[in-house]
């Protein structure tokens, strides 16, 4: 099933934000690789845990198809495929950085668990 593209109409700006980068991993994909720059699709898959493959790949395709995220792929055996923030997408994570930063504080102060993992 082909969604239909995103283009409103929207209630207010927030509403239109929110439908760019609404679903569970696309802020962590943005997060990802506004912290560590360019990744491999096995990067971030390991970076996210619990994410699967065919979630992984759709929500990379609608960040690309937004313009946030660039998918560059070079032409070598076995293919690399390495993704990256535009500057729409860098704009995007600065504009959700106070929201993270007000996620920092509830986990904060109400005791609530978080992921421990290496990277």
């Amino acid at each position: 099933m082909v969604k239909a593209p995103r283009q409103g109409p929207y209630i207010c700006g927030i509403d239109a934000a929110l439908d760019v980068v609404s679903g569970k991993w696309k802020g962590l994909i943005l997060w990802e690789l506004d912290t560590h720059g360019v990744r491999r699709f096995a990067q971030l898959r390991r970076a996210l845990p619990g994410v699967s493959e065919k979630m992984l790949t759709q929500h990379l395709r609608e960040l690309e198809e937004d313009g946030l995220v660039h998918r560059e792929v070079y032409a070598e055996v076995p293919p690399r495929v390495e993704y990256s923030l535009t500057a729409q997408g860098r704009t995007l994570n600065e504009a959700l950085r106070p929201l993270g930063a007000w996620g920092t504080e509830r986990v904060r102060r109400e005791g609530l668990a978080t992921v421990d993992f290496d990277q």
